[in-house]
């Protein structure tokens, strides 16, 4: 029996590149842990509740490809009807480190309303440098994101 190992190689080949793609992180607009924007939490809780409230995976729906989770059925539906309103900006990514040029996770509870938008933040000791110069910090936040966005994710 006469087998060349040629016969093999673009097998070999093959996996390696599935395996070599199943360790790449990619670019995504809005920041999710195994798919879930904000940690399970529900967006529009911040505005209504003024905490971070946990969803359930009962009313949930997809913005941008991630899936958001509701503490209810009429907080899914006011963010389905108007996901720009309800959305943390910079796709949930931390919005110091998005002003200061990175992506970065983001904590539920560290969390900014400002101007009726939401802003998560990497931990509460982050939140607390965040809000020193919330202004400042969304002017540099704002210039960064389109570069930022392309950025692989954490």
């Amino acid at each position: 029996m006469n087998l060349s190992i040629r016969r093999f190689l673009p097998l070999a080949g093959a996996a390696a590149l599935a395996l070599s793609a199943a360790s790449v992180t990619f670019a995504t607009e809005i920041y999710a842990t195994n798919g879930v924007a904000i940690n399970g939490y529900d967006a529009v809780a911040y505005f209504t509740d003024h905490k971070p409230v946990k969803g359930s995976d009962k009313f949930a729906t997809t913005y941008k490809g991630a899936t958001f989770y509701f503490a209810s059925a009429t907080h899914r539906d006011a963010f389905a009807s108007n996901p720009g309103r309800y959305a943390p900006q910079y796709g949930g990514y931390c919005a110091f480190g998005t002003a200061e040029g990175h992506k970065a996770p983001t904590e539920p509870q560290a969390f900014t309303i400002v101007d009726d938008k939401l802003y998560l933040n990497y931990n509460d000791d982050v939140a607390k440098t965040w809000r020193s110069d919330i202004g400042g910090y969304i002017k540099k936040a704002n210039a960064n994101w389109a570069t930022v966005k392309a950025q692989p994710s954490p």
